[in-house]
């Protein structure tokens, strides 16, 4: 993660156009061992802004869960935005997509993203996948140190 310590909530930013998602997101993460704070944004045009802002007006988040079907601008889009907007080391994202479709998973991994989740039907999936999402990328996995 981030220059995070491990008193301070884990900073997500889910991008997400649907309040159902977004509360099974949220009510997911709930359940794992991590204080998580979110900040949502609901459609890809508001979440390429986001990302074009200049670095010291808001901080990159830890981790960002990106669907990729979004009003005005795609999950495919934003994922160009990120690679063209921030520097090194980007935080890492996850695709979290209703759609199972090869293409949108290959399209997705070509665009810089660092793992594709197709989005459980029930609570019970949600709540597993936000553990293991927990688990390995907060937990676990050690992000490259910024760049001085």
């Amino acid at each position: 993660m981030n220059d995070r310590t491990p008193d301070e909530p884990v900073d997500v930013l889910l991008i997400e156009d649907n309040p159902g998602d977004v509360r099974l997101t949220q009510e997911a993460f709930r359940a794992t061992e991590s204080e998580i704070s979110f900040q949502v944004i609901s459609d890809g045009e508001e979440a390429a802004a986001y990302f074009r802002q200049p670095e010291d007006s808001e901080p990159c988040p830890d981790l960002v869960l990106l669907d990729l079907n979004l009003p005005r601008k795609d999950g495919l889009a934003v994922l160009e935005v990120l690679e063209e907007e921030l520097d090194y080391p980007p935080p890492p994202v996850l695709v979290l997509s209703s759609s199972s479709a090869e293409e949108d998973i290959t399209a997705s991994y070509a665009s810089a993203a660092n793992a594709y989740l197709t989005k459980p039907d029930a609570m019970p999936e949600f709540t597993s996948m936000a553990e293991a999402i927990e688990r390995f990328w907060i937990d676990t996995a050690q992000q490259p140190p910024a760049t001085a």
